[in-house]
């Protein structure tokens, strides 16, 4: 990709700090969308809340990521909590979706992101794009959160949905949380194991949306997670193996439902998504099996 300015909404998270990383190493003008007054040139006001976005700063953009959101593991979901997840998601993607249709030359791609959350609970049965949304919370909140994009898409612009699965990283994300305690010999399964876990590596996060700006034919919606999703009995054992630690500490559901309360759901459901879509475009994996994918992570 010829050098370019790229604008980033949630540039301070997990993906996002390690994609402006990526973008400016290889000498783009990354563009950061901060909530504060803007410290330099290279970061423009905006409000998601509100719905405010300081469109002159987006001018001559490019490519537009929007990544950010509230964290959905954060908090437990009190319906305060669910409301800001769901505005934080959908109310910004509006706001920056209409800044960057308003402009006299908009970007040439708008990529939002997204996640496999989309789908619902999908037992054993394999999910790709093609597989409608499903129930619950985060199926619905995702397809709220894609729909936002609209004004973008009505002018024109290639648009692209990041179905985001299991981040595998140690600096943030349900991961992160993960790490310390399989250290420490405190890992287990969760409930019966049984549930499927669609993980990626942050390395091939980040290389799938660099892949996916790239992609002038690429639009709608992609899964980023690695091709062969586990069980959560398996990836235990593989985060013990990688990391010479025992995992006899299993987690019961009841327990997790306690503590957890509705997010335990989506905890102990499954969800076995595939990346058809991100394959079929010529996209190769760095770190495509778990035991890969956690050593990278350390």
């Amino acid at each position: 990709m010829e050098r370019s300015r790229i604008a980033v909404a949630g540039a301070s998270g997990l993906i996002g700090s390690a994609l402006v990383r990526s973008l400016a190493a290889e000498g783009h003008e990354v563009v950061r969308l901060v909530r504060g007054a803007p410290s330099g040139p290279d970061e423009v006001r905006w409000d998601p809340g509100r719905q405010y976005v300081d469109t002159a700063g987006l001018a001559g953009c490019d490519v537009v990521v929007n990544l950010a959101g509230a964290g959905v593991g954060d908090r437990r979901w009190t319906p305060e909590y669910k409301r800001l997840l769901r505005d934080s998601r959908v109310l910004g993607t509006a706001a920056l979706a209409e800044a960057a249709a308003s402009l006299p030359r908009p970007p040439r791609v708008f990529l939002n992101g997204s996640a496999i959350g989309f789908y619902g609970d999908t037992g054993d049965r394999v999910a790709d794009e093609d597989t409608p949304p499903g129930d619950g919370f985060l199926a619905r909140l995702c397809v709220e959160w894609e729909e936002a994009a609209a004004p973008v898409t009505e002018a024109g612009v290639r648009t692209v949905f990041l179905r985001t699965g299991l981040v595998v990283a140690r600096g943030g994300g349900a991961w992160g949380r993960l790490f310390p305690l399989f250290r420490a010999g405190l890992g287990g399964r969760l409930g019966d194991g049984r549930q499927y876990w669609s993980y990626i590596a942050l390395h091939d996060e980040v290389a799938a949306i660099r892949h996916l700006i790239d992609g002038e034919s690429l639009s709608g919606p992609f899964n980023l997670t690695a091709p062969h999703p586990l069980r959560n009995s398996e990836i235990t054992a593989a985060m013990g193996r990688v990391l010479h630690r025992p995992t006899v500490c299993a987690v019961p559901a009841a327990v997790l439902r306690t503590a957890l309360g509705e997010m335990a759901g989506d905890v102990l459901g499954s969800q076995r998504v595939v990346p058809k879509r991100l394959l079929e475009s010529g996209f190769r994996f760095a770190f495509p099996g778990i035991d890969e994918a956690i050593r990278a992570a350390e």
